[in-house]
């Protein structure tokens, strides 16, 4: 090759001398002229030389920018190191660059797909913190750190997001809470739940997806305000309704109202013993409700005023029935006078009177209360005595052990009878102990249609002193009207039966026992007070029982003994 090189420049040199002696260049031209062509020659080797020192630079300055790219790109991506990356630096510079490309290439893919899931992370962290902020506005697009996409920064956004997502639900779950909440208390309130939680926020209307709704701090907020003014506001509309349903109550009962009038009101009176969380009917608290039950009150208010004689005369007849249970004694035609009196001058308000009767009653039922344990005691006492009257005439009978029809019932009551009359000492000694502690302990004496009950007990017990006496004599003109018939029979021989007592023989046993003796006149003297006042039987109502069984007397132990053997009391003579 290159002798046909030198061949080739020997006939090139040989064509320009030819040439140049045709043309008559001299030998310094000649000279001159190779000269400027070398130095041409010259810098044309130069500048490509200079051309590949500076295309060598720039391969190396590439090498090194990848180098260092490849350095950077690790440390962005949180690598340590990375497969693909050339161990060895050997070879030449496109060589060492052709081997570094396709990690480079990786990596930088590795990279963009890194910055992707850093953007979408950080797009939806940005996006429910302007949730909770309640920000209104566009929210901005997230500025993602390329110089930090490790997946430890990566797994600290995504546990940033999860922490977000719990709030939001948890956030979401309360405001649907609320929502629910107010929606039911509009429901009883009778109130519009869209215009009321759509004044807290619009998102919160029906229409509006779940995901949609507004969970922001200030939302929250406000809808815990309308939940506490509505249940406030529940609360007092059913301490009204209540009240208004006490009023209908005690003005139906006071004026007698039939039972389909006040089931008008049913939806009313319906709650008047529950509790705010037990009202849940929709409409139960509705203001026009509300209205209706105030409207009706006024009405009856009104309707009593004009009812108040009635009203009060009706007050007056309850205070009188406790009293008459009680065995009170009250003035009954002054009380309605002055009742009377009072609703024509117009001095006090219908209200202050009933409630001045009210009071009046109440003191009447603790009076009633106090008395009744020694009551029911009288009651015993006036029944064993009504007892033992009966046994004193049952004994009175001669055909009592007849066969006759129901003998047999008759004989057990009076074995009961004389069980029942051997207790009443007993229970007169109860009744005198139990009425003195009554006596002393209020400082009044303890009366019995008006009369004292301690006089009437030691009547009594004079009476059963005067009975007993006169059993005793009763006994001694037995023995001798038995002496006188004995020496009559020895005197004549003959032994007529025993006489009988005259039809005008006095009985000093029983209520009809009237006689001459002296106790007759102290049982007399007792029921002079008496007569007319033992009016009230067990049921309340008047009878003509006597006001106290002071014509009864107990039956002794001999005399007890003497019924039981089956042998008659012998009557007193004239």
């Amino acid at each position: 090759m290159e002798p046909l090189k030198q061949a080739q420049n020997s006939k090139d040199d040989v064509e320009h001398a030819q040439i140049w002696d045709e043309v008559g260049e001299t030998d310094d031209e000649r000279d001159k002229m190779l000269l400027q062509l070398e130095q041409e020659c010259l810098d044309v080797y130069r500048r490509k030389v200079d051309l590949a020192v500076k295309s060598r630079a720039h391969l190396l300055q590439t090498l090194a920018d990848a180098r260092v790219e490849l350095t950077n790109l690790l440390s962005a991506l949180g690598e340590k190191s990375y497969v693909g990356i050339p161990e060895k630096t050997s070879g030449t510079i496109k060589e060492q660059l052709a081997a570094i490309a396709p990690a480079l290439e990786k990596l930088w893919k590795q990279k963009d797909e890194r910055i992707k899931e850093f953007y979408d992370v950080q797009s939806q962290i940005q996006k429910i913190c302007a949730e909770i902020a309640g920000s209104t506005g566009q929210v901005e697009s997230p500025t993602v750190n390329e110089s930090d996409l490790s997946l430890k920064k990566l797994d600290e956004f995504h546990a940033q997001l999860q922490d977000l997502q719990k709030e939001k639900s948890d956030r979401l779950h309360k405001v649907l809470e609320f929502v629910s909440t107010v929606h039911d208390l509009c429901a009883v309130l009778g109130m519009d739940f869209l215009s009321t939680v759509t004044d807290v926020h619009p998102s919160l209307n029906d229409s509006t997806g779940v995901q949609s709704k507004s969970i922001s701090n200030d939302t929250l907020s406000r809808l815990a305000k309308t939940v506490l003014a509505l249940k406030e506001d529940k609360k007092q509309r059913l301490r009204k309704l209540q009240e208004l349903a006490n009023q209908l109550i005690d003005l139906w009962n006071l004026m007698d109202t039939p039972q389909e009038e006040r089931s008008l009101f049913d939806h009313v009176t319906c709650n008047i013993s529950a509790s705010v969380d037990e009202v849940t009917i929709p409409g139960a608290l509705a203001l026009d409700l509300i209205e209706q039950a105030e409207v009706e009150v006024e009405r009856l208010d009104k309707l009593k005023a004009s009812r108040m004689k009635e009203i009060a005369f009706k007050r007056q007849s309850e205070l009188e029935e406790i009293f008459a249970h009680a065995h009170i004694e009250i003035d009954t035609e002054a009380a309605r006078e002055k009742i009377l009196s009072l609703i024509a001058s117009g001095n006090i308000e219908p209200t202050e009177l009933l409630a001045d009767m009210d009071n009046q009653i109440v003191k009447a039922k603790e009076e009633a209360l106090s008395r009744k344990d020694i009551l029911d005691k009288v009651e015993k006492w006036m029944s064993a005595c009504e007892e033992e009257s009966w046994l004193e005439d049952y004994n009175r009978d001669e055909n009592r052990y007849n066969a006759s029809r129901g003998a047999h019932l008759n004989l057990k009551r009076a074995e009961k009878a004389r069980v029942l009359v051997n207790k009443i000492p007993a229970l007169v000694d109860s009744l005198v102990a139990k009425t003195r502690a009554w006596e002393q302990d209020r400082g009044i004496t303890f009366t019995y249609d008006g009369v004292p009950l301690l006089a009437m007990l030691d009547e009594y017990a004079m009476l059963r002193q005067d009975r007993e006496e006169e059993k005793r004599r009763m006994r001694d003109q037995k023995k001798f009207h038995e002496q006188l018939s004995k020496e009559q029979d020895s005197m004549f021989g003959s032994t007529p039966s025993p006489a009988r007592p005259l039809s005008s023989t006095k009985k000093v046993v029983g209520p009809r026992a009237n006689g001459a003796n002296g106790s007759s006149s102290r049982r007399l003297s007792l029921n002079v007070h008496q007569n007319g006042s033992r009016s009230i039987n067990r049921d309340g109502k008047r009878d003509s029982r006597p006001a106290a069984p002071l014509n009864y007397v107990a039956i002794s132990k001999e005399d007890a003994a003497s019924h039981i053997s089956g042998t008659d009391p012998l009557p007193s003579t004239p």
